[in-house]
């Protein structure tokens, strides 16, 4: 019932968010950097938050950790909301993105130890979960927001991820023998997400009517992360803190090719450029749909891997990260998302023709 509620309510609520962003200047002009040739609405993320929060308020029992997220995911979209309407500066961004963070930490949100996965040992964070989780947050938040730049790109990503979530949640809880109100209700919470954010891809995915913003792409990494901390990061397995970063693998891998990328070629390493990995797939050929598509079926393995990680023993989940690392410098190196440039289709065709 929640998740088709949720699901009702994007579907409703975000033609409305469409006008609404064209009355108060939330658009997004085309420019080099992106793919769009027209102008379009932004602030599309607030449908996804309305549709979440208000399933929530309607359908979950009310705790400390659930306002918490609320508040949080508030703030940021209220942070959000002013960018895609005004553009703040980078600085004032990261300053709200820390202040939406810390605001989980007063309602027990919040990683307060982190498993050794060699030996199993618990290491207890005391005040040092603070900053971890405010970083763990941003970090998610900032690596969403960067890989929103095709249409249903971000959103597609988020969905795959919260429903991952919600499994890997729920199977990880069973494992440590945790009580399970806390962790069902993450389970609950990730599949109102997914709901909602299905929602808003009919609208979003290509040719899309309506653009996420940084309204939508910092919300969903801020939901993301903070209910991993909320259900993953709460139990004591080896693994546990590992499963989150692969399950958010595919933004937080193209964040670090990013800094690597322009540390390499000595460019600051806020500078905004076209290599992010849809681009480079795209510049291998792929169309606009095609990339995206390409891009779910990658998050898809990831959340595939993430689950059997929960599931495996830890000599055999050492293994399969070691596969996944391997695969993933490959493949990084040759589509070209660390610096190198990628042949296009068309440069592979010259090349054999004047060969023959």
């Amino acid at each position: 019932m929640a998740f088709l509620l949720a699901l009702g309510i994007a579907l409703l609520i975000t033609p409305g968010v469409r006008k609404a962003a064209f009355k108060i200047g939330a658009i997004d002009k085309p420019d080099p950097r992106k793919v769009h040739a027209k102008i379009m609405p932004r602030m599309g993320g607030l449908a996804v938050f309305i549709a979440f929060a208000l399933t929530v308020l309607l359908t979950q029992q009310l705790n400390d950790r659930l306002i918490g997220l609320l508040v949080g995911g508030f703030l940021i979209v209220l942070l959000g909301i002013l960018d895609d309407t005004r553009g703040l500066p980078a600085k004032v961004k990261l300053l709200g993105q820390i202040a939406a963070a810390a605001a989980v930490i007063p309602f027990g949100i919040q990683v307060e130890f982190i498993t050794n996965p060699l030996n199993g040992q618990m290491i207890h964070l005391g005040l040092w979960g603070i900053p971890v989780t405010i970083f763990w947050i941003i970090s998610v938040t900032n690596a969403v927001n960067l890989i929103d730049g095709l249409d249903g790109l971000a959103g597609g990503t988020s969905f795959i991820a919260a429903l991952t979530l919600a499994a890997v949640t729920a199977v990880t809880w069973q494992q440590a023998n945790l009580s399970g109100g806390i962790g069902m209700q993450v389970v609950a919470l990730a599949l109102i997400l997914a709901a909602s954010i299905l929602g808003f891809l009919r609208y979003n995915f290509y040719p899309a009517k309506i653009f996420l913003g940084d309204t939508g792409s910092m919300f969903l990494g801020y939901a993301l992360s903070t209910l991993a901390v909320m259900g993953v990061a709460k139990a004591a397995t080896a693994i546990s803190v590992i499963v989150p970063m692969v399950i958010m693998g595919l933004p937080l891998l193209d964040v670090l090719f990013a800094i690597l990328r322009r540390y390499k070629s000595h460019r600051p390493i806020f500078e905004p450029d076209k290599e992010h990995l849809h681009h480079r797939m795209m510049a291998l050929g792929l169309s606009h749909k095609q990339t995206v598509l390409a891009i779910y079926a990658v998050n898809l393995l990831l959340g595939i891997s993430a689950f059997l990680l929960t599931v495996m023993t830890t000599s055999q989940a050492v293994l399969l990260l070691l596969i996944l690392t391997v695969v993933i410098i490959v493949a990084a190196n040759k589509i070209g998302v660390i610096g190198k440039t990628p042949v296009t289709v068309a440069q592979n065709l010259q090349q054999r023709s004047s060969k023959m």
